[in-house]
């Protein structure tokens, strides 16, 4: 391979890792906001529940479960209207305790995140 050749094919090499890894840091969900916050302490019995994150969220491969102070769970349904970056839903008949969301979400470009979001319900 010629000299001048070799540089040009170094270059495309450092480009396309470069690509790669810019693209490999955009590839999972960031939660950015959530309603009830991390660790924050909301009046119950009904909630609403907003989870919104930096990329779009596909709804459909998506789950919000409820896990309540006894370690039971419950599914909590997502509503269809929100912005696509955006996760809603309400929880009901909660009494005083902890609690925790834990969200499951499928980006768009294909990769799954999960979390948690504990937080405390008290009397309306």
């Amino acid at each position: 391979m010629r000299p001048g050749y070799r540089v040009q094919f170094a270059a495309c090499l450092v480009a396309a890792a470069a690509m790669v890894l810019a693209r490999s840091a955009m590839a999972h969900a960031i939660l950015l906001e959530s309603s009830p916050s991390i660790n924050g302490t909301v009046a119950g019995p009904t909630i609403p529940v907003k989870l919104r994150f930096n990329v779009r969220i596909d709804r459909i491969r998506s789950r919000l479960t409820l896990v309540k102070p006894d370690a039971s769970t419950g599914s909590l349904a997502i509503s269809n209207d929100a912005p696509a970056d955006t996760l809603r839903s309400e929880a009901q008949d909660l009494n005083p305790g902890e609690y925790r969301i834990r969200w499951q979400v499928l980006a768009s470009d294909g990769h799954i995140t999960r979390g948690e979001i504990p937080f405390q319900v008290t009397e309306p």
